[in-house]
């Protein structure tokens, strides 16, 4: 195995430490989670972004190393055992409110930084396997709708107003949230309905994509009601519902106030670079498998996680993906940061504030 794939190794610290997170208690629950909202923002307001692209020879290489696709392939697995091993460990009867409360945030984070994550770097992916490895690990965080919106919506209305995953100009990101994770649900169930109309197809049919998913994860909710009680599955449920805030949140940070161009009476320009927030901050890209590049990912969004590009007229956030997160729940402060850039972005791109 070549070096250069090796630190995408990295996010397996997460999983150690959330693993013995779930056979422990006291403080050294609390440990994943110190070390990426803690550790990682703190080093990424010292160290400096690294811009660096690969060379064309290199990166043909990198297309084609399959090392790369082992690191996120062992993801899947390991969220289920990590899952179990959650759940599982609620049996326990010595645990406190910081162990229940610590146990479940870190599930959380499992669940929105690799669940999701991971499930969306597969889910664009053109292998059957792969799409349904993608699907495995957005149902740990009941978000499986995310499969159809994010693909056949969010990448099509990115950075307009049609668009409920791109956050607009001056809003909070509490109200975010409401608008985007209801109208990310309608936006799939509309896609689902659309694609049934065209093909004849009744509502109550095994291609109803968006169906089968409700049933395959109130089945999963069912079982775990079944196997291990209503305590258990509500503390599961509060780890899945922060984990698809924690996505709602990187969508917020990732098109916060910018907008494509009209260029018709129902279309935009082309998804650009300039249209996407980008990091180039190096432990974040690494973690979250280079979420971050985000820019080049909406410009081509075939291209594999290890090959995104850093383009020089994408606009660049400040610090890493954890920092502008943690940022983003403070709207007063994240509108003093992030407000300007927006306006200078505008000026340049002479595209209307509001």
């Amino acid at each position: 195995m070549k070096t250069r794939p090796l630190k995408y190794a990295t996010p397996l610290l997460v999983f150690g430490l959330s693993i013995n997170a779930f056979l422990q208690t006291g403080w050294q629950i609390f440990l994943p989670l110190i070390l990426v909202w803690i550790l990682i923002p703190s080093v990424e307001l010292i160290m400096p972004p690294d811009e660096k692209n690969l060379s064309a020879a290199e990166e043909e290489l990198a297309k084609e190393d399959r090392a790369y696709d082992f690191w996120i392939y062992l993801i899947v697995p390991m969220q289920f055992v990590a899952l179990f091993l959650f759940i599982d460990g609620f049996k326990q009867t010595n645990l406190s409110a910081s162990d229940i409360i610590g146990r479940i945030s870190v599930m959380g984070l499992l669940c929105g930084s690799f669940g999701i994550n991971v499930g969306h770097e597969l889910g664009h992916r053109n292998k059957k396997y792969e799409q349904t490895m993608a699907k495995m690990l957005l149902l740990t965080s009941l978000y499986m709708h995310f499969f159809i919106e994010h693909n056949k919506g969010h990448h099509k209305r990115v950075s307009t107003p049609e668009d409920p995953s791109s956050a607009r100009f001056n809003e909070p990101l509490y109200r975010f949230y409401l608008r985007t994770v209801i109208g990310a649900y309608r936006s799939a169930w509309e896609i689902s309905s659309a694609e049934l109309k065209k093909k004849s197809l009744p509502f109550l049919h095994w291609k109803n994509e968006m169906l089968m998913f409700q049933v395959i994860q109130l089945a999963f909710v069912t079982g775990i009601l079944l196997l291990f009680g209503w305590l258990t599955t509500l503390y599961f449920l509060a780890a899945a519902v922060m984990g698809f805030l924690m996505l709602e949140t990187v969508n917020y940070i990732e098109h916060y106030g910018l907008q494509r161009r009209k260029t018709g009476p129902s279309s935009y320009e082309r998804a650009l670079p300039i249209h996407s927030w980008n990091s180039n901050h190096v432990l974040g890209r690494i973690v979250l498998f280079e979420l971050s590049r985000h820019s080049d990912h909406h410009y081509l969004a075939s291209r594999k996680y290890q090959v995104l590009r850093h383009h020089d007229d994408a606009p660049q956030m400040p610090t890493g993906y954890p920092g502008m997160m943690l940022l983003s729940l403070i709207p007063p402060l994240w509108f003093r940061v992030m407000n300007h850039r927006v306006e200078d972005i505008r000026k340049k791109s002479m595209t209307p504030a509001g």
